[in-house]
């Protein structure tokens, strides 16, 4: 499941800018617009379908369906010839596929649990081989020759289908069904999770959630794009950066296999608080190596930022899981995994992508040619001014025996 999971994803998130830019040579701002359809959705879709796993429908079950009822939207979009037709049929992949993330973390956690296990040991290896599905989708689309084809989403819709299908054998993952028969309306349509937001602390990590998830999508979305472009500069038009970029742009995910299998130890020595702290200044490299970086002798940044990549990403996304699974209650468990993906996903990703493509269009883009040192010095610059608040605002005092009380 973890594999396929994001092996749908893979196939296309971090090579799409070069169909967008190099094969159909659509505008900056409007590829924006395509990537604040994940905010969107994720802002929409994750808290709904967690209110209804949480309630009515066998969380493996509504996966499934969502799988494949996505993968007809990949399958039509080769057919799109103009950007506000592509903006809607990925809108609708998208409203399919965001909530599937925080489904799968639900079905992960409900499995592991029946079965007794500690999901903080338990869960980060399996959660590897979702990485090790987006690295397999990149590599298959760059050396198959389609990182800038429409064969990337074709590869994309026939993995969903795949995995729609086998969702249907996962161990049944049944609506908790908690809630007494006079409970409130509230309480019976699973809203209150968003009572969470009237606690400081979860509404201040909510609201980080927004802002790191704000930076979360750029590295996906121009990571790929800034460097093919190289090949427009002469010496570096036939370097191995420019002619296998997304596997370049892989070694990212493959530091992420090894972060995963490390959060358990830096969540139990370090605490929440410090380890989302780690993953912010992270970012602020990660964005940083990126604007000093080239082909040749700038080569070791680009590789750097790329390692640096698995903790910025990881830090933030699986420890955030884990804190939200360890401080909600189990009647509202899913909801609160949804709160977190809109937040993050949802919200962070719609201004982060929205708001980028806007201004890399208007103030960093010069006849055409992007001014990429300077796009990520200012991604630097907002990186590090949320970790700076982080640190100041968010109060969590670290309790060693807190991420161990996560059994059913």
């Amino acid at each position: 499941m973890s594999f396929l999971q994001f092996f749908v994803w893979g196939a296309w998130l971090i090579t799409v800018g070069n169909y967008w830019f190099a094969t159909k040579q659509w505008s900056g701002a409007e590829f924006g617009a395509i990537f604040s359809t994940l905010g969107i959705s994720s802002i929409i879709m994750p808290a709904i379908t967690g209110i209804i796993a949480d309630k009515w429908v066998n969380a493996e079950r509504l996966y499934g369906v969502l799988h494949i009822i996505g993968g007809l939207f990949l399958l039509y979009i080769p057919e799109v010839t103009d950007p506000t037709t592509f903006y809607y049929v990925i809108f609708g992949a998208m409203l399919c596929y965001m909530p599937t993330i925080s489904l799968s973390n639900s079905v992960a956690y409900n499995i592991l649990k029946s079965n007794d296990y500690d999901v903080v040991k338990v869960f980060p290896p399996i959660r590897v081989w979702g990485t090790i599905g987006f690295i397999a989708a990149m590599w298959i689309t760059n050396l198959t020759g389609n990182k800038a084809s429409a064969t990337m989403f074709y590869i994309s819709a026939i993995s969903a289908f795949i995995l729609g299908i086998y969702s249907f054998t996962l161990p049944k993952c049944p609506p908790q069904k908690l809630i007494s028969e006079d409970a409130s309306v509230a309480e019976k349509l699973g809203l209150n999770a968003f009572k969470l937001f009237g606690t400081y602390k979860m509404a201040l990590f909510f609201l980080f959630s927004m802002f790191l998830g704000g930076a979360l999508q750029l590295t996906n979305m121009y990571g790929d794009v800034y460097l093919s472009e190289f090949a427009k500069v002469p010496e570096y038009a036939d370097s191995f950066v420019v002619k296998y970029s997304t596997i370049i742009m892989s070694i990212s995910q493959i530091s992420e296999t090894l972060f995963i299998l490390a959060i358990p130890f830096f969540l139990k020595r370090f605490g929440i608080k410090q380890v989302m702290l780690i993953s912010m200044l992270a970012w602020v490299l990660r964005f940083g190596l990126f604007a000093y970086g080239n082909p040749v002798d700038g080569l070791w940044m680009i590789i750097m930022s790329c390692i640096v990549y698995g903790m910025a990403f990881d830090f933030f996304n699986i420890s955030g899981s884990l804190f939200v699974e360890t401080t909600t209650d189990s009647k509202i468990r899913s909801s609160a995994q949804g709160l977190f993906m809109m937040m993050s996903n949802g919200f962070g990703a719609f201004f982060g992508g929205l708001i980028s493509g806007i201004i890399i269009d208007k103030f960093f883009t010069h006849d055409g040619v992007r001014d990429w040192h300077h796009i990520w010095l200012s991604f630097a610059g907002y990186a590090a001014v949320i970790a700076f608040l982080f640190a100041f605002m968010f109060k969590h005092e670290h309790n060693p025996d807190e991420v161990k009380n996560t059994r059913h």
